[in-house]
């Protein structure tokens, strides 16, 4: 079993930052199985979408609406994952979720983080 935690939502104006962290906790073979983390978010109405992964060799995904802003990065601990969040928007008010994927693609789930950017 794995545990998600998830910390550094909160409230900011449009334009401005915020750098989400998600930390993986449970057994060494646990943590030593998952292949993949990242982050998804789902807005009030809205179904959960990817915002970005990353693999343990370093290959990162981002959804079109957050490249150039959003970047996603490994702590130097394999179970931590950062996502710097820059100009953010309105429209990228949601709650964010840490996922992590083991290799037998076993999903894993925080219970969020709520990020709100007001106008």
């Amino acid at each position: 079993q794995v545990q998600l935690v998830e910390s550094g939502g909160g409230l900011v104006q449009a334009g401005g930052s915020l750098r989400l962290s998600c930390t993986a906790s449970g057994s060494i073979f646990s943590i030593s199985a998952i292949n993949v983390m990242g982050w998804y978010r789902q807005a009030p109405g809205k179904q959960r979408e990817l915002v970005a992964t990353i693999s343990v060799g370093g290959t990162t995904n981002q959804a079109d609406a957050v490249k150039g802003r959003f970047t996603i990065s490994r702590g130097n601990v394999k179970n931590t994952v950062y996502l710097q969040m820059n100009s953010l928007k309105p429209e990228d008010t949601a709650v964010y979720y840490c996922n992590a994927e083991t290799l037998r693609r076993d999903p894993y789930w925080g219970k969020g983080t709520l990020v709100t950017v007001s106008s």
